[in-house]
């Protein structure tokens, strides 16, 4: 097999599979490309979205090469998906209610009010945002923006307000909504375990691979991320509770509280002046995340969907269409219900068998790998695993109840990856051995076993040429069979490490905003996990914070723990230093925007005692890594 790192063709079984895929399902049902395309207004005249230097964040022509027949590359499903998914520009939905779609990974929605627009969830970044909005006032008039409303936590659904309003606006009495606990989530999932979903999430997205039918050709629930600049307005109006009732700018607007559900705080609404159902992330035309492939909490899918269930009987009566932050809506009373149904069934399904085979001592690999989807969910295009999959949904069921260990006591305690490689090759012959018979794997079309036991000799020794090398074709392979957006982008991601090192992170998601909307408390909790424990074991450190128009923290690192306590009671007792100062102080130099000694200096601070002492505990922080090997130890 040549050593190259170019890409290569599909091999004959991934061909076989994917030419299999048109005989399953029904491909002769074009609903959805008419559901897509209806109500369509126009796109923008540039197709690429820019940042004030230039850069480009978006391109609205990159997937033209879709509208092309499937390739022997690609699964045709996840092709017709991904097609679906690159319609650009703006639609109405009813009339009053516009959906800007194609310009990032998710839709804004803008609804028409009495004096300007509601916008509704505006994107990942300011540039694509400004950009679908200008869209939409080209050709509805140059409305103001009386209102904004975020569905729910997720940085697509809100990175992109500084696009649509500016602080000034809010100041000025346009209102921010959002699902209660909004805030302490949007925040505390972009910094506590930010770096690692950000590296990984490089990978779930593709944003760095090429786009063409040997690179990402979409995510399944949009195509790609932007990247371009995010930001954070705070709400400033809380929905608390399914019933409660706002009006803004005279559109009326019912909303039902999902919180748990795609994401932990979330909300659907109900506009009765449309007939419209608005099912934020809740609903989409695919098969969700329960555990998403860039990490993050688990999701409840019974709770899931319990709250789909209370949504078809609060609304559906009332709703003549319902739409969602991607994808595109769905029309009909009848179809409404049929489709919230579906997707409810959907994740009951999930969970309820997972449940039902851990219960007879099924490992969630065995459950994964037996869970088959009823034969009226199978063939719904709308739950097809193009974003979640039911592969690892399952595993996160699993997860959600038991944990990550199966029970097995022989997987209780087992050596970390790259000292199991070393030994797993070992006792396979050698290196040579191992890729002498995983080549003949490879062209018995066997990539899944390939990548899992070249794994092991890339672990052993990653300068190993041939190891990388087969590893990421045999990668490869398993990204052009792949019905699922993020699995395919997962494989092919790794593909193009192992040939050309690593890529980094194209996306960011921490921003100044997120930064600033972060609590005090947060801010001491995102300082306490970067404490290198090991080496601060000996530290004895205590510092006090008395902010003006605040009560007294002491932060205090002792036994490599960062333990923060409020008030000044026996466990605050005998700080080392003092500070009193103003919040905004206080907050500068916990980002690390101004030193410790910068701090000391300022006239706005008092000092009492050695200011030192505060250099000394900064010190014992590490830095995390945004650019860390996945693919190789």
């Amino acid at each position: 097999m040549p050593r190259t790192t170019e890409t290569k063709p599909a091999q004959p079984g991934i061909v076989e599979a994917n030419r299999s895929v048109w005989r399953r399902f029904p491909f002769d049902d074009d609903q959805d490309f008419q559901d897509a395309r209806r109500g369509f207004m126009g796109t923008a005249p540039e197709s690429v979205v820019r940042d004030v230097g230039g850069r480009a964040v978006w391109d609205l022509d990159a997937y033209g090469f879709l509208a092309q027949d499937c390739p022997d590359t690609a699964n045709p499903s996840l092709w017709r998906q991904s097609r679906l998914c690159s319609d650009h520009g703006l639609f109405e939905v009813v009339e009053g209610i516009y959906q800007v779609r194609g310009f990032d990974l998710s839709n804004m929605t803008i609804v028409e009010g009495e004096r300007g627009v509601l916008v509704i969830d505006p994107l990942l970044c300011a540039e694509t945002a400004a950009a679908g909005l200008a869209l939409y006032r080209g050709h509805r008039g140059d409305r103001p923006v009386t209102g904004v409303l975020y569905t729910h936590s997720h940085i697509d659904h809100f990175g992109g307000v500084r696009g649509v309003v500016t602080d000034e606006d809010i100041a000025g009495g346009v209102p921010v909504l959002a699902p209660h606990g909004f805030l302490e989530h949007a925040v505390s999932e972009n910094v506590y375990a930010g770096t690692a979903m950000g590296r990984r999430a490089a990978y779930m997205y593709g944003a760095a691979l090429p786009k063409g039918e040997r690179g990402q050709i979409g995510a399944g629930l949009g195509q790609t991320t932007s990247t371009g600049t995010v930001g954070l307005i705070p709400p400033t109006v809380d929905i608390t509770r399914t019933g409660q009732t706002e009006t803004v700018d005279g559109i009326r607007m019912v909303f039902q509280l999902t919180p748990g559900t795609e994401a932990p705080a979330e909300l659907n609404i109900h506009f009765p002046d449309h007939a419209a159902l608005c099912m934020a992330e809740n609903a989409t035309h695919n098969l969700h995340n329960l555990l998403t492939l860039r990490g993050a909490q688990v999701r409840d899918p019974r709770v899931w969907a319990r709250y789909l269930t209370e949504a078809i009987d609060l609304f559906t009566g009332s709703s003549d269409v319902a739409f969602a932050s991607h994808h595109w809506p769905v029309w009909g009373r009848e179809r409404i219900v049929t489709f919230l149904s579906e997707q409810r069934d959907l994740y009951s399904y999930l969970h309820d068998q997972t449940l039902r085979m851990l219960n007879q001592g099924l490992t969630a690999l065995e459950i994964a790998e037996r869970m088959q989807m009823p034969p009226v969910l199978e063939r719904a295009w709308h739950t097809h695993g193009y974003y979640g999959s039911v592969n690892h949904n399952t595993k996160a069921v699993y997860q959600r109840y038991l944990g990550w260990f199966d029970g097995n006591p022989a997987h209780l305690w087992e050596h970390p990856p790259a000292e199991s490689a070393r030994r797993y090759v070992e006792f396979m012959g050698g290196a040579d051995e191992v890729l002498r018979r995983a080549r003949q794997s490879f062209a018995d079309g066997d990539f899944r076993w390939v990548a899992q036991v070249v794994n092991h000799v890339v672990f052993a020794d990653p300068d190993h040429a041939e190891a990388r090398a087969l590893q990421a074709d045999a990668l490869e392979q398993l990204g052009y069979g792949s019905e699922n957006g993020t699995w395919r982008n997962f494989f092919l991601m790794g593909a193009l490490e192992l040939r050309h090192g690593p890529v980094g992170t194209p996306t960011a998601t921490t921003s100044p905003d997120l930064l600033a909307a972060l609590t005090l408390d947060q801010l001491f909790d995102a300082l306490a996990v970067r404490v290198d424990g090991p080496r601060s074991w000996d530290a004895d450190i205590a510092v006090r914070w008395n902010p003006r128009g605040g009560d007294p923290v002491t932060l205090r690192l002792r036994n490599g723990v960062l333990v923060r306590v409020t008030g000044t009671g026996p466990a605050a007792a005998d700080p080392d230093v003092e500070f009193t100062l103003d919040e905004a102080d206080l907050r500068a130099v916990l980002l690390g925007t101004v030193t410790p000694a910068e701090l000391a200096a300022r006239d706005t601070v008092k000092v009492v005692g050695d200011a030192g002492r505060l250099t000394e505990l900064l010190g014992h922080l590490g830095a995390p890594d945004p650019d860390f090997a996945i693919v190789t130890p």
